[in-house]
């Protein structure tokens, strides 16, 4: 049983590329986006990879980077689950704000603040605990038992509720995990053991 579970963050998008935050607001991807998400389903290729079901978000990003990783592994048919317990972090007040900007409005210790700390939420939205409370408990209950049982699955998702699979995953903290950067367009191959731990991680840069 090969217990395989790839985990890849959307490739850059144009929000990304303006420095705004994005949240549940839906920019599509940059040109370089669309190539570093080409490259993660080359080097999936290059690696063999073939998956029986992949997931991602209600988010067109995360949606087209799994459209063309899948296209790439030469499975562009494969059956594909999104939902929005996959969404990026809502940043509420934040979302479509330059960062630049909101630290000039509420001061650059407050913005640390809501992008890194793990419970304060910036206004009208989620802190990254609420998207951890969110993320989480649909990976134990829809993808945890597909790789259980054997199969390999693909989710093609945004940083932060990556970083909430990343927590449970690498052992990570609520100290330790707001301080997690996951590059955009770079594959994480976990391989899991019996009991759900992680066997292997590989992380698919170049």
């Amino acid at each position: 049983m090969d217990r395989l579970l790839v985990l890849a963050r959307h490739g850059q998008s144009e929000w990304n590329l303006k420095n705004l935050f994005t949240g549940w607001k839906d920019p599509g991807l940059t040109e370089l986006g669309i190539e570093e998400a080409r490259n993660a389903g080359r080097r999936l290729k290059e690696l063999g990879v073939q998956f029986d079901v992949a997931y991602t978000s209600a988010l067109s990003r995360a949606q087209l980077t799994c459209k063309l990783i899948l296209e790439e592994i030469g499975q562009p048919d494969l059956k594909t689950i999104a939902d929005q317990a996959l969404n990026e972090r809502d940043y509420g007040d934040l979302s479509g704000l330059n960062k630049d900007d909101a630290r000039t409005r509420w001061g650059e210790d407050q913005v640390h603040i809501w992008r890194r700390s793990y419970d304060v939420p910036p206004p009208g939205g989620e802190s990254l605990k609420d998207t951890v409370a969110r993320a989480l408990p649909y990976y134990i209950r829809e993808i945890l038992p597909r790789v259980m049982r054997g199969e390999r699955v693909l989710v093609a998702a945004h940083g932060n509720s990556l970083r909430a699979l990343v927590m449970v995953l690498d052992g990570l903290t609520a100290e330790t995990i707001p301080s997690l950067e996951l590059a955009t367009g770079i594959p994480l191959v976990y391989k899991l053991n019996a009991d759900t731990t992680v066997a292997s991680k590989e992380v698919l840069e170049g």
